[in-house]
Parts: structure tokens; C-alpha cells; sequence
């Protein structure tokens, strides 16, 4: 196919539907999200089919090659749509491998892990990276960390929540706790009971905004349009811990915060005390490389940290985000430019966009 050929396929495509534009691309990374069928031919096919295209007027897309199917359509013998293509076969072999160290006490080796999913060690390790976003050895660690935390709210002491979640000894769990709990593990267990939080509630152009802070750090930046809301929303992050209204000294970083956010391109160099798992932490730290006044895709982020297939996950990562402007999770949009949903507010993010982009 010449260029001129493909570029006015690809225009057609963009009138009628970009799913068309996969299909022109063969893009293997489209398989199993949908399926197109030729009306002329009677037949239906993957994206990444390598058989001559087809109109685009003379195709219509499934959901799943069930639909195809049932519409009257027979498989094609070349992709063969029917059957789990390559990177199907993957995502199911990386499911089976998540079950098995889920249900394992200890961390399985990756060998071990590797043989069960009948794949070579390299392989493995380079397609369960691809898909979940993180290392064998990572998502075991994330895996028991939730453990860890789970075991604590229904266990009788923390010493026995630290052994029923896997660990073989107390010292290997304290070298890690304050960083995976944020706080000891008797002041977790307790819903942060002792531990102090100041926070202060300002306003700013984007309505109310509260900023809190642990001994580590600014561990919350929450925008809104109700200021009670705000300080509920805190009080169910930490249930138990001593919530102290801010001092004069404190609401003196509160404006900072806001001057942050009239004027982004400033920086801001504060601590933060920034809790969340192992790929949270990949993607927003990504998040933070974003200059003021640029955007990029969901999809951008997910190459950026090494896991090309994650882009449901870095959305979720995204809206996890418990800092906004700081980790700047509204410089993310949608692969056509579009605003996706923002935590706080669709509005709020195209008014910080455009607040960027005049400075």
C-alpha cells in the first residue's frame, strides 16, 4: 500500500470510526478490544490482520468475536479471531502467574513462577513487567504489603499480623514499615491514632482548598467547593489521628500552596509524605516530570515507566492521586487532546490547563 493510499484511509477512517485507524496500523496492541467485519466477504478479523484492507465503508466492528458471529460472520483463517491471539495467550498466562503468588505464603521464585506459565525466565519477567506495570518480585511485594495492612485491622496483636501476612521475622517487617504504613504499625492498626496532622483550609481561584500535613511531609491537597467537605474527607483518610487546626505558621504554607496554583511555573519545593503502591508511586512520579504548560496521554505515561499496556491502570493511578496541582495528574489527557475525568472536577482541570498555558 502506497502512502498516499494509507493517508486517505486513515482520513476516512477519522469521519467513520477510529477504530479504523488501528486496522489500517495493524496495531497488534488493539487485539481484543474489538473485532471488524468485511460485508463484502462475509468474514471477520482482528485488528492486527495482515489481509488486504478492506473499504471502510464496507466494515462494521464487534465488541467480541461472539457479536461477529452471531451477526453471520465466519472467522478469518489467517488472524484467526476466534482463538486467543499472542498477547491474550499473555494476559492469561500473567493472571494465572498474579493467582498463584496471591495464594502463596511466601514470595515464589521466579523460576518457579516462570515453569508454571510454561515461559522462559526472561520472557516471563519482561511480559508480567509489560502488563501489570511492575516486576514479579514487585507486585509480590505490593501483593503482601495489602496483606500487611488487611491482617492489622482484624488481628489480635501486630505481631501476628505481621507473620499471617508472610514476613518470617519482625526486624525484616520494621526495616520497611514506616515507609509502607507511613506511620508505626500499633499507630496504623489504631486508624493513626497519636499520630498529628496539621492541616488549614484556604481559598483559592479553583474554590476551597485544604493542604495537610504528617511529620514526613504534606500528605494531602484537596480541592473543592465545600470547606466542611474538604475536612471530612480528611477525617475518613485518618480516622483516628489528632487533627490540629493549622497556626499562623501553618496557613503561612497554605499560601504557598496557593501562590503554587495561580502561578504553577513558580515550582514548589516542600516535603511530601506521598503513600501509595509500588505503580502508584512509577506513575506519579512520572506526573511530576510533566512540564507547566505541556500535557500528555494516559498512554504516554504508561511508555514512560517501562508498561505499555497499562493505561487502564495509570488512569486509576491518576485518580488515586491524593496531591492535586503537586503531582499535576490534570497535565494527562485523553489520546485525541479530550479532558477525561479529573478528581476534582472537570472544570477545575481545564481552568489549570489554561492557567499554564497563558503563563
Amino acid at each position: 500500500m502506497n502512502r498516499s493510499t494509507k493517508k486517505a484511509l486513515l482520513a476516512a477512517a477519522t469521519e467513520q470510526d477510529p477504530r479504523w485507524a488501528s486496522v489500517v496500523a495493524r496495531d497488534a496492541g488493539a487485539d481484543g478490544t474489538f473485532y471488524y467485519a468485511v460485508r463484502t466477504t462475509g468474514i471477520y478479523c482482528r485488528p492486527s490482520c495482515p489481509a488486504r484492507l478492506s473499504r471502510p465503508e464496507n466494515v462494521v466492528f464487534y465488541t467480541t468475536h461472539n457479536d461477529a458471529e452471531n451477526a453471520g460472520f465466519r472467522p478469518c483463517r489467517r488472524c484467526r479471531p476466534d482463538q486467543l491471539s499472542l498477547a491474550e495467550g499473555h494476559a492469561e498466562s500473567v493472571a494465572e502467574a498474579c493467582r498463584i503468588i496471591e495464594s502463596s505464603e511466601t514470595a515464589p521464585a521466579l523460576k518457579e513462577l516462570a515453569a508454571s506459565v510454561g515461559m522462559s525466565m526472561y520472557h516471563f519477567h519482561r511480559t508480567f513487567r509489560s502488563i501489570t506495570g511492575l516486576t514479579p518480585r514487585e507486585y509480590a511485594t505490593a501483593h503482601r504489603r495489602n496483606r500487611v495492612r488487611s491482617e492489622l485491622e482484624r488481628s489480635g496483636t501486630v505481631t501476628e499480623a505481621i507473620f499471617e501476612a508472610g514476613y518470617g521475622s519482625n526486624s525484616r517487617f520494621y526495616e520497611q514499615s514506616n515507609q509502607m504504613l507511613g506511620m508505626t504499625p500499633t499507630n496504623y492498626r489504631a486508624g493513626g491514632a497519636e499520630m498529628d496532622i496539621r492541616f488549614a483550609i484556604g481559598e483559592c481561584s479553583l474554590g476551597s482548598i485544604l493542604v495537610a500535613r504528617s511529620d514526613r511531609g504534606v500528605c494531602a491537597i484537596l480541592l473543592g467547593d465545600d470547606p466542611d467537605e474538604l475536612a471530612r474527607d480528611l477525617q475518613d483518610r485518618f480516622p483516628r489521628a489528632n487533627l490540629i487546626g493549622g497556626d499562623r505558621e501553618f496557613e503561612d504554607l497554605v499560601a504557598r500552596v496557593v501562590g503554587f496554583v495561580e502561578a504553577p511555573r513558580l515550582g514548589l519545593d516542600l516535603p511530601l509524605d506521598v503513600r501509595g503502591t509500588a505503580f502508584q508511586q512509577r506513575v506519579w512520579q512520572a506526573l511530576r516530570g510533566i512540564p507547566a504548560g505541556e500535557t500528555v496521554s494516559y498512554a504516554d505515561i504508561a511508555n514512560r515507566i517501562g508498561s505499555p499496556k497499562s493505561v487502564r491502570a495509570v488512569a486509576g493511578a491518576c485518580a488515586a492521586n491524593p496531591l492535586a496541582v503537586v503531582i499535576p495528574c490534570h497535565r494527562v489527557v485523553r489520546n485525541d487532546g479530550g479532558l477525561s475525568g479529573y478528581r476534582w472536577g472537570v472544570e477545575r482541570k481545564r481552568a489549570l490547563l489554561e492557567k499554564e498555558s497563558r503563563r
